[in-house]
């Protein structure tokens, strides 16, 4: 690996770092030790990245800000890619927004906000970055990313850059082409808004900020939602009818302000969360014969 780094470096592909915590990386706030992250400057060398990567077998992973993902806390020996460079954005058109994978969610609502643009409040409480949200096909208050994206910029497996229409993206309730298809890479998107009254959407997204603040549990490292909801029921509602909020495993607790939220309340392991996640799944499957799907994405457990 020593050897994969120093060409890396060597090839000037953007920042390395290296021996780094996970808990730097994802929401959670926890998980082992990556050995290297690597910030390509652009999409040119992000394919020399992944060239070299796969010439010589060494896994690898793109990461957003972490906020679907739970890593054990065994280390990583492969390559984590960040996309922080890709940061571009552009206001065209009337109603359009063209912007980099690596963009802030939350940033990216305000900014349309003050353009007078609307249709990304849902998006203001979601700490993470653009082409994370159309991976997971992002969502709340009853809408999602395939609501608002026009097209999708993409590296394929073959190291191509396409273009995918929206209908190309196959979005539903969670999910998205992305995800049946983990090899592609998300690199820009153009996003579609109407145009709305600037203090009537920033008024929104403060109501939305307000109601989050008494709802969920913001004071502690988390994911999140953990499940998706099952058609016609709440996964949070389900939980907590078992007795299960407020339940403790280690340092990870199943909140007692929102049982569809585990949370990192006290120097949490993986293993914790981890274990509550299962636990939930398992009675809940037990009581109601439902199987509730998990949002968050487990990685290095194997």
């Amino acid at each position: 690996m020593n050897d994969i780094i120093d060409k890396i470096k060597s090839s000037g592909i953007g920042k390395v770092e290296e021996n780094v915590s996970l808990k730097k990386y994802t929401t959670y706030r926890v998980g082992g030790t990556a050995r290297c992250v690597v910030y390509p400057k652009n999409v040119t060398r992000l394919v020399l990245l992944i060239k070299i990567l796969k010439s010589s077998n060494v896994k690898f992973k793109v990461l957003g800000k972490g906020s679907n993902l739970l890593f054990s806390s065994k280390d990583y020996d492969g390559i984590l890619i960040k996309l922080n460079e890709f940061d571009n954005i552009e206001f065209f058109g009337n109603n359009k927004i063209r912007v980099g994978a690596g963009f802030s969610l939350i940033k990216l609502s305000m900014l349309a906000a003050k353009k007078g643009l609307t249709g990304l409040e849902f998006v203001s409480g979601i700490p993470g970055t653009v082409g994370g949200a159309v991976f997971m096909n992002a969502g709340a208050y009853k809408s999602d990313m395939g609501y608002v994206i026009e097209t999708v910029k993409v590296l394929t497996p073959d190291l191509k850059v396409i273009r995918l229409e929206n209908k190309e993206m196959n979005f539903h309730y969670r999910t998205s082409f992305l995800q049946k298809h983990p090899d592609y890479i998300c690199l820009e998107v153009v996003f579609k808004l109407r145009k709305g009254k600037r203090e009537s959407i920033e008024e929104v997204i403060a109501e939305r900020k307000a109601r989050r603040v008494i709802s969920q549990p913001l004071e502690y490292p988390s994911a999140g939602s953990v499940f998706r909801n099952p058609e016609g029921e709440f996964a949070g509602k389900l939980i907590e009818d078992l007795g299960l909020k407020g339940m403790v495993k280690g340092g990870a607790m199943i909140s007692d302000k929102h049982a569809n939220f585990i949370v990192n309340y006290k120097n949490a392991k993986s293993e914790d969360i981890k274990y509550l996640i299962d636990l939930c799944q398992e009675k809940v499957l037990e009581k109601y014969n439902i199987k509730l799907k998990c949002e968050q994405e487990f990685v290095n457990w194997e």
